[in-house]
């Protein structure tokens, strides 16, 4: 491992990087710097499967180099792991590398622990005795192809990056003979695998499919592997006579080819084995040479030559040149038997072919990240055409995935209810299925949506309410300004399948509503303070007042006719200064023998001196109170802590006397006191009150209620003979359902 990290390190020398004008600064000596910025978070951090973190990406930066990935996606696999030992990693990478290389990191990290996540939870389900259910293997799987989809729509290189760490995990367990969890080679092999054949990735294909079948059935691996053992010095040697025999023949017919054997994948004998239900001996390429030329017109002249020098075997010609495979692949494919009749696969393709063939994507993928426009930093139009041949690719893979529920590999259920389509920038979308371009655009964008008026799909103009399918290409047409169709709304018409766009359109139709209320209640108060004379009033000020927290809520219930404007004209006017106390009503004219009094109020050391109880505070037994004599309509009774009495105390202290309440007689006196209670407002509120009062046998002689954006405000006045048992009915009140306060005034 130490001179693997050496060799990495050597091959990051500074000299190997060229500086082009298409080089992004962050790009230079990005590489040598990702590893030098990791070494010391990394390198005695482990990985849940107990390898070296440092060992691991240096293990995938190699993978991705062998694939043809650019130096600035190795140095990412670094940024991805270290990421996950900073508080701030976006920040701190994109200060060091740039916000490419930061957003990068933390998307792969994102992606990286939700599958940990999911095999975590099916590890602990195999520990606990119980494997997990089927459907919810599904789950996880499907949770994972949507969240490489999302990954993917912003970046490719995050998949290619998962691809590599995928493998060096399995080759960590391979090397390490530690147990493998079932769902790791299980998810390697149905998932992670048939992405790599989607991209062409043929050489990360192979080693998946292989690790994962030796995990998963390793009685069968090590019995295919034996047979492969067998008589190997004997076939090897019998190959390599043919190989040079081909080779040095084509040469005198001026072919220049490089012909080799081709690597034996176990898997794929076994697929073969079980698929045409053949003995091992019976099985093609375990005996495969390749030929590989310069141009396709070599590769038919090769072929010519092959089958006539063998013997070809009938129904075992495909021609993936003249009709290439889904994923770009090209080659020709033969069967021949040799003079012993033994079959050999022999496959024949240019080196470009070759390339693609063992690289896929990576072969021709632009890793230039030169500049900001397009997708992933690149904006040329050819390069924009493999990436939607790509993105084609993906979704296909997840279209495969959804298919091969047959076979058990997934539910295909729960892949059915999402498709997959591209915008015109190849930046992929998912949405539910039957969704429309109207569904996509208010996806893409609200503002979008609401001013979208025709679309085009894979370059033809289509009506709003067609289906979009998997994979294709939408683009929006739409206005400068507008808004959506009421039609949009209605579900027989077919305008919109997805719930998050209806309520884009319900939210802009209420909004429109509520901003016309707005403006009708804006006038009714505008109204009001002119015919009052109070236009100099500030809104936000009289909203404030009336306890809204801005003017347009005051608006908006006056505009619903929810709050009368009898309320803001009670703001309005100013309160009218208190009766004079001189004026109360006379409660008690005392008798001629002054002391003698059965109830009412005694006036100190004054005979026949009358007496009356003041409006503003009315007093009633036992509460402290104090005489304040008036001009001609004798002693106003006061509580002790009205501030009405303190106010003129201050003006005429001379005026004061001393009171006390007489004595109660046969007919007991009672006194209107004011009660105030506040509530949360409800229906059957005021009845549920007035029937405690009734209850109490307590008489109600007025009431007076308000309510406020729920709120309700009520005043009672009710008689009492004293004040202490109207406490106890005030804290019957304050018990109902609804009640804050409920307190005397």
């Amino acid at each position: 491992m130490k001179s693997q990290a050496a060799d990495l390190r050597h091959s990051m020398a500074p000299s190997v990087i060229a500086v082009t004008a298409e080089t992004l600064p962050e790009q230079v000596d990005a590489l040598a710097r990702a590893r030098a910025f990791a070494e010391p978070l990394l390198c005695s951090a482990t990985l849940d499967t107990g390898e070296n973190i440092l060992a691991h990406a240096d293990a995938v930066a190699q993978i991705l180099q062998g694939i043809g990935g650019s130096q600035a996606m190795q140095a990412a696999a670094y940024l991805v792991y270290a990421s996950e030992h900073l508080n701030k990693p976006h920040e701190v990478i994109a200060k060091a590398f740039g916000v490419n290389f930061a957003d990068l990191a933390l998307q792969t990290t994102k992606l990286v622990r939700v599958q940990r996540m999911a095999r975590m939870a099916q590890h602990s389900a195999e520990q606990a005795g119980a494997a997990a259910p089927m459907a919810q293997t599904a789950a996880a799987q499907t949770e994972s192809v949507r969240k490489m989809l999302l990954a993917f729509s912003r970046d490719l290189r995050v998949v290619m990056l998962r691809l590599a760490s995928r493998l060096q995990t399995l080759r960590h367990f391979a090397a390490s003979k530690l147990p493998v969890p079932i769902g790791l080679a299980s998810e390697s092999l149905q998932v992670f695998a048939p992405l790599a054949n989607r991209l062409g990735i043929w050489e990360i294909k192979w080693e998946l499919e292989d690790l994962s079948f030796r995990f998963l059935e390793p009685d069968t691996y090590k019995q295919i592997a034996r047979l492969l053992d067998e008589k190997r010095a004997e076939r090897e040697a019998s190959m390599e006579q043919l190989r040079q025999q081909v080779a040095s023949d084509l040469a005198q017919l001026g072919v220049s080819a490089t012909v080799q054997g081709r690597p034996k994948h176990i898997y794929s004998i076994v697929k073969k084995m079980r698929g045409k239900k053949l003995d091992f001996n019976r099985v093609y390429d375990i005996r495969a040479l390749r030929i590989v030329v310069a141009t396709v017109p070599e590769c038919y002249g090769a072929l010519a030559w092959v089958h006539s020098h063998f013997q070809p075997v009938a129904g075992e010609f495909d021609d993936y040149i003249a009709k290439p495979k889904a994923n770009g692949y090209q080659s020709l494919h033969t069967v021949v038997r040799d003079g012993a009749g033994q079959p050999i696969e022999v496959q024949l393709r240019t080196q470009a072919m070759h390339d693609h063939a063992e690289h896929g994507v990576a072969a021709h993928w632009a890793y230039k990240e030169a500049g900001t426009k397009g997708y992933a930093g690149v904006s040329a139009s050819g390069e924009y055409d493999a990436k939607i041949a790509v993105l084609r690719q993906l979704l296909a893979w997840e279209r495969d995935l959804s298919g091969a529920s047959q076979q058990g590999a997934v539910d295909a259920a729960m892949l059915d209810d999402r498709i997959y389509v591209l915008t015109p920038d190849a930046a992929v979308v998912e949405l539910p299925r039957g969704a429309t371009a109207v569904d996509f655009a208010y996806s893409v964008h609200t503002n979008l949506g609401h001013r979208c008026r025709g679309a085009r799909i894979d370059g033809a103009m289509v009506a709003l309410t067609t289906p979009l399918q998997n994979g294709q290409t939408v683009e929006i047409i739409s206005v400068k300004e507008g808004g959506p169709s009421r039609d949009w709304l209605n579900p027989e018409l077919g305008f919109l399948a997805s719930p998050r766009a209806r309520s884009k359109v319900r939210a802009w139709f209420n909004a429109q509503a509520m901003g016309e209320t707005i403006a009708k209640g804006r006038e009714a108060v505008e109204r009001l303070l002119q015919r009052e004379g109070k236009t100099a009033v500030k809104l936000e000020d009289l909203a404030s007042q009336l306890g809204f927290n801005a003017a347009d809520d005051l608006f908006e219930v006056v505009g619903k006719d929810e709050f009368s404007l009898r309320n803001i004209e009670i703001v309005l006017r100013p309160p009218e200064p208190p009766a004079p106390v001189d004026e109360a009503p006379l409660l008690k004219k005392p008798s001629a023998h002054g002391g003698s009094s059965k109830g009412g109020v005694l006036v100190v050391g004054v005979d026949s001196l009358m007496t009356q109880l003041a409006k503003c505070c009315k007093p009633a037994p036992p509460d402290l109170i104090t005489g304040f004599v008036t001009r001609g309509k004798g002693v106003s009774v006061h509580r002790t802590d009205c501030s009405n009495l303190r106010n003129m105390i201050q003006r005429s202290g001379d005026r004061c006397i001393d009171v006390a309440w007489g004595k109660a007689g046969a007919q007991q006196n009672v006194y209107p006191v004011d009660v105030t209670v506040q509530a949360a407002d409800r229906q059957g509120l005021l009845r549920d009150i007035s029937e405690v009062f009734t209850k109490e046998k307590m008489n109600v002689i007025g009431v007076q209620t308000q309510s406020i954006k729920g709120v309700a405000w009520m005043t009672f006045t009710v008689e009492v003979a004293e004040t202490g048992r109207l406490n106890k009915v005030l804290g019957i009140v304050s018990e109902l359902p609804g009640v804050r306060t409920a307190r005397r005034r």
